[in-house]
């Protein structure tokens, strides 16, 4: 018996984890991903589970009953939190927080009621030391274990929702085992077994329910078909189309439209290869979506072009899916092209390559983990692998929209020993966008005079950019003129704080 209490501790820690992880992971993929929420979904779990000792003193009668009520309880609650936070995000946007928190708050509470029960259950067969020990063991095994699942399997094989169900079915698995083992000291041992049977039986049929539910929810979550969805280790992707309109979405953020995605790809790459006549290798860090290079591609002289993006799911999802393919022109299947699945900064520092023309296509720097890749230290690890007389080209957000965070990557670039270019182009999708060219020379006039673009390319493969426009796309208006800027650093990362708070002014 006292085994079998001892793993079930092992369970109940597991499960308590996951909770926590789905609140966090869920409001990352819907609210955007920043450590503020992280930290505050975390904060409050810990918070509540203190609550939940504190309170456990007061229950005094029917310990093992109790126990298997609560992780009845737990289970409810904690199983259906997934589905239950996406169906109020899609019909009931506004009060999403306030749910989510008091989500975490009552799952947190009754997981600060179940280790003391059990502790308080076990006394009488283990000396104080020994119970302490134990059962305090078993309980960072199970966080352990769950910790290292949640990311590499659970989230990816299964989902947000179908995980929650998951654990809530261990949670009320606990209960029916306590309820065998305690079988001739319960008094209501009928009544607790119907109440067992009943919430796992709720339990059992969402998930097996789980693929029409989070389909339902994503469905009204996004205003089109919803063609390709799928979680990887690293993100939600999703696929959407509305007549000829395709749309990319990672972790619910637009990344394109199929209606304009070509003013942007072609505003990021052309002025500055078209300046390079003789590049012939290429570098693109992130772009897995394989737009980027189909325009590099357009450039006979360009002999190779490597394309490093983390997630093997996004590559491997616009190598074969025929629409997306078609859109990319089949780029990333070309010959001239080297895919390498890989997170980019580990990437350049092991690298001994060089580049005549870096791209860098990052999403937007809404987190940590992105942050990173926009800091001093990232760009001078770029500056390493570029050759003598190269260039880079960065996305950089909207100098409209969030213009202290454009001004930064300038400074970032022009800390890390770059000169610098910035230049804005209009994509209606996401309303002014802005990029940076950057190199090792100074750009005394960045666009070279005459038949610039036609020199590299016919105006067949052209269909947004111009000789005669293109030098006004280097040019700010007085509402994206330059603001004086901190450098983004691996120590501070300040970018990160400043994009949240203006694009949260945005949206608001």
């Amino acid at each position: 018996m006292r085994h079998a209490l001892l793993f079930s501790v092992f369970v109940i820690a597991s499960c308590g984890l996951a909770y926590e992880l789905i609140a966090g992971a869920l409001s990352s993929y819907l609210l955007g991903d920043s450590v503020t929420q992280f930290s505050t979904v975390i904060g409050t779990y810990l918070f509540a589970m203190g609550a939940g000792s504190w309170l456990s003193k007061y229950i005094t009668r029917d310990l093992i009953g109790r126990f298997i009520q609560i992780e009845l309880m737990v289970g409810l609650l904690g199983g259906f939190s997934a589905v239950g936070l996406f169906l109020v995000f899609t019909w009931l946007a506004a009060p999403f927080k306030l749910v989510l928190y008091l989500a975490v708050f009552g799952v947190g509470v009754l997981v600060g009621l179940e280790i003391p029960l059990v502790m308080r259950i076990l006394k009488r067969e283990l000396a104080f030391k020994d119970l302490v020990s134990q059962v305090l063991t078993f309980d960072y095994l199970g966080a352990l274990a769950v910790s290292i699942l949640f990311p590499l399997v659970l989230a990816p094989q299964l989902g947000m929702v179908r995980t929650g169900l998951l654990f809530g079915v261990l949670n009320v698995a606990v209960a029916l085992w306590a309820l065998h083992l305690f079988r001739d000291q319960l008094p209501g041992r009928r009544w607790l077994a119907v109440q067992s049977w009943s919430v796992f039986g709720l339990l059992a049929v969402g998930f097996a329910g789980a693929g029409p539910l989070t389909t339902f929810a994503e469905a009204h979550l996004y205003a089109d078909e919803i063609v390709h969805a799928e979680t990887t280790p690293y993100q939600r992707i999703v696929v959407t189309r509305w007549r000829d309109d395709l749309r990319l979405f990672l972790n619910n953020n637009l990344q394109f439209s199929s209606h304009d995605e070509y003013r942007y790809h072609e505003a990021l790459v052309h002025p500055g290869l078209a300046s390079l006549p003789g590049a012939k290798r290429v570098l693109v860090l992130g772009g897995g979506d394989g737009l980027a290079v189909r325009e590099i591609l357009k450039y006979p002289n360009v002999e190779s072009v490597t394309l490093v993006d983390l997630d093997p799911a996004m590559t491997e999802l616009f190598s074969t899916a025929p629409a997306l393919v078609a859109l990319n022109e089949g780029a990333l299947k070309s010959e001239r092209v080297r895919i390498i699945n890989a997170d980019a900064l580990q990437w350049l520092e092991d690298s001994r390559d060089y580049f005549d023309f870096i791209v860098i296509d990052f999403p937007d720097p809404a987190n940590f983990a992105l942050g990173k890749l926009y800091t001093s230290a990232f760009y001078r690890l770029v500056e390493k692998r570029l050759s003598a007389h190269g260039m880079l080209v960065v996305q950089s957000t909207s100098p409209l929209y969030a213009r202290q965070s454009f001004w930064c990557v300038v400074t970032t670039l022009e800390a890390a020993g770059f000169k610098t270019a910035p230049y804005h182009a209009l994509v209606p999708s996401f309303g002014e966008w802005g990029f940076i060219l950057a190199g090792r020379q100074e750009f005394t006039n960045p666009i070279p005079q005459g038949d610039f673009l036609r020199g590299a390319l016919s105006p067949t493969k052209i269909r947004f950019l111009t000789n005669e426009t293109l030098p006004g796309l280097f040019i700010f208006p007085a509402d994206m003129s330059r603001v004086p800027a901190e450098v983004n650093q691996l120590n501070n990362q300040v970018l990160v704080r400043t994009f949240e708070a203006e694009w949260r002014k945005v949206i608001r």
